[in-house]
């Protein structure tokens, strides 16, 4: 293993350490834990703070997992139907290398989801995922509205609950980017 990788492992060791010291996991209600949900291929930072007025559904997921790509048409079919003027669906690669990461994205090039990449964990440990799938819904506020580990096979409660979220009032008063959480990385 080269240095660069084990450093990169330390600090990504070191930045899940202190993020599950300073916050115990996203709570319903609550904003995120962390701002900063990861970086598109084309450099985009995607933040749910930027996302305000928008519901935004957030999954880990992994090539590996079966029942991952099982979610995968769901989730597509749903951003497209919505549009990312109302919904941002992202998918955040859990752990893989950045060849398998690539691999699958060239293979679902016309998606019209968000790609992110977690290689080292740091985004997963800060939202305690342990597993995949692993989805999360944020409200147009930012607010965590839900919370769904693994896979169901039935996309109804997923859907009432968007539709819900999408037929709900905007925040009343914009909110600032809360520059106050840490990304993925960062002390508090």
């Amino acid at each position: 293993m080269d240095v660069r990788r084990k450093i990169r492992q330390a600090v990504g060791l070191l930045a899940l350490c202190l993020v599950g010291v300073v916050h115990a996991g996203p709570v319903i209600g609550e904003p995120a834990p962390v701002d900063l949900i990861g970086t598109t291929p084309d450099g985009e930072q995607i933040r749910i703070g930027d996302h305000r007025g928008k519901v935004v559904v957030v999954s880990f997921w992994a090539s590996w997992c079966g029942y991952c790509r099982r979610q995968f048409p769901l989730l597509d079919h749903l951003q497209k139907e919505a549009g990312r003027e109302q919904l941002r669906v992202v998918l955040v690669n859990y752990q893989e290398s950045s060849s398998d990461y690539r691999k699958i994205r060239r293979a679902l090039r016309t998606s019209t989801v968000t790609w992110t990449h977690d290689p080292d964990g740091a985004l997963s440990g800060a939202f305690t995922v342990q597993g995949v799938p692993h989805m999360l819904v944020f409200d147009k506020a930012g607010d965590l509205a839900a919370v769904r580990s693994g896979y169901s096979g039935d996309p109804a409660p997923t859907i009432e609950l968007l539709n819900e979220l999408l037929a709900g009032p905007a925040p009343s008063t914009p909110v600032p980017n809360d520059a106050t959480r840490p990304a993925v990385g960062e002390g508090a």
